[in-house]
């Protein structure tokens, strides 16, 4: 009961949520989000001049908050952008900054923690969930996808996507996201797989989660542009042989990926994050402070 009364204050005053975008340029990140927040949130890269296009000038991570309002509920938005990732020949200075960036804000949160008196404009800005944009090879996982997704999820909840999705039949795309599948399993790397218990959960969850889980990884196509379609105006793009809908769930996964992001998951993703991911790290964190302290 009392868990069913913290909801209702939460729908009443709103939903704090911070994503992370991840992956190399040409993924259609900007856009993406961009489409995601309904807004020109991300400012899109400029070309680059041809005398300045070999500097390679590293990863940056921009936090950009927008507010939201999803069938009446206020939602707080901060979406983090990693432009530069993986444009660099060695990414180690790219996994580290992320995973810096993560935990300074789990650091955060425990230097709060332990104030006497807290302070009560203190913003959490612990990030809920990571979206890695996989390259549409068509092949399987590169070392780089591997290594980022297994350093990153003790801290986060990793959700792989497919970029561009649009450059593959929908067999290829159902191959692709198989191989993608097949690989994430033999590498043991602990995505955010929308868990449920066939014994605990009901009928609905389990229903809902399964499909969600079947998806992965989420087919995306990003596009901010307008079309007519049958009298009616829609985002998407124009092709030749057709047109693809960036909302229609026959032609890619973006919709049902935003419903369970800013809507059926936004509260399971942060209850992992606080109650497991954070958790975690903090024991980590005070049992290496309890070790260096001498005796």
């Amino acid at each position: 009961m009392a868990h069913r009364i913290g909801r209702r204050k939460n729908v009443k005053k709103g939903f704090q949520f911070t994503l992370m975008a991840v992956g190399a340029s040409g993924l259609g990140r900007t856009t993406f989000i961009n489409t995601l927040c309904d807004a020109d949130v991300v400012p899109k890269r400029e070309c680059d001049e041809p005398e300045s296009a070999h500097v390679e000038e590293g990863i940056k991570i921009k936090p950009y908050t927008v507010e939201l309002d999803e069938d009446g509920v206020k939602i707080s938005l901060t979406v983090v952008d990693t432009p530069g990732f993986g444009d660099m020949i060695d990414n180690e200075y790219c996994f580290q900054e992320i995973l810096g960036y993560l935990e300074r804000q789990y650091d955060d949160i425990l230097s709060e923690e332990s104030r006497i008196k807290r302070n009560p404009r203190f913003r959490d800005n612990r990030v809920h969930a990571l979206l890695y944009f996989i390259t549409p090879t068509g092949h399987s996982l590169r070392e780089i996808d591997i290594e980022l997704m297994k350093r990153l999820s003790p801290r986060i909840n990793v959700i792989p996507v497919i970029g561009k999705a649009d450059t593959f039949t929908p067999v290829e795309l159902a191959d692709f996201k198989k191989r993608v599948m097949e690989d994430i399993e033999h590498h043991n790397i602990p995505i955010y797989n929308f868990p449920y218990d066939p014994e605990e959960d009901d009928e609905e969850t389990v229903e809902e989660n399964s499909e969600l889980r079947s998806l992965l990884p989420f087919a995306l196509i990003g596009c901010e542009e307008e079309i007519t379609v049958n009298g009616r105006k829609v985002r998407g793009r124009q092709y030749p042989w057709g047109i693809v809908e960036v909302d229609n769930t026959q032609h890619c996964d973006f919709a049902k990926l935003r419903f369970a992001l800013l809507s059926s998951h936004l509260q399971d993703l942060k209850e992992i994050t606080h109650d497991y991911l954070y958790e975690n790290y903090r024991t980590e964190k005070l049992s290496r402070s309890a070790e260096s302290l001498p005796e």
